[in-house]
């Protein structure tokens, strides 16, 4: 790993653990062993280590969406994807994930307003799933857009409590997750 890899890494994690504003510079170089100058060599600042983060995890999110859409999949099994994708980048990318979805709210107004896009965006591979089990008939719901809401916000919060080697691995997880959704889109099983 290259060391600015390295204070990436190191930063996600004290992110994760104390929080944007409660992590100096000088914590992220202490945690790296370098001195506040060596750190200045590879970063020019704080805020641009949490953009570089954020915009690493949002990468990653979109990277799997766009696969499982590029697959033309029916209805059921593009969610089935998205789902599970969404839940392999939270639990690879715990630090990093978890740093998209409470810091990314630190960023100038200009990054703020790129990460809003970029999960607007995101948010749309959802929807269209959605939408498009309500065209086939596999869906009944009024409201593909709130329906995809719901299904990211149960998602997202999975951060929150999902340890690896937990009361359920990441594939059990994935199952039930999805057993959920399905169940609350309603429609033809």
């Amino acid at each position: 790993m290259d060391r600015r890899s390295e204070i990436l890494t190191t930063a996600g994690h004290l992110f994760r653990e104390r929080g944007y504003h409660a992590t100096s510079m000088r914590d992220i170089a202490a945690s790296l062993e370098l001195r506040g100058s060596s750190l200045y060599a590879h970063i020019d600042s704080k805020e641009e280590v949490l953009w570089e983060i954020v915009n690493r995890a949002a990468d990653a999110f979109l990277a799997h969406a766009e696969a499982v859409e590029a697959r033309a999949l029916a209805p059921r099994e593009r969610l089935r994807a998205l789902i599970a994708g969404h839940l392999q980048v939270i639990v690879q990318e715990l630090p990093r994930a978890t740093v998209f979805f409470h810091e990314w709210k630190f960023l100038s107004p200009e990054r703020r307003a790129q990460v809003t896009e970029c999960r607007d965006r995101y948010e749309g591979f959802f929807r269209r799933a959605v939408e498009a089990g309500v065209a086939s008939g596999d869906f009944a719901t009024e409201d593909p857009k709130l329906a995809a809401l719901f299904i990211l916000s149960a998602l997202n919060w999975t951060y929150q409590w999902f340890r690896e080697g937990g009361e359920l691995a990441l594939e059990a997880l994935t199952e039930r997750y999805t057993s959920l959704v399905l169940n609350a889109l309603g429609g033809c099983p």
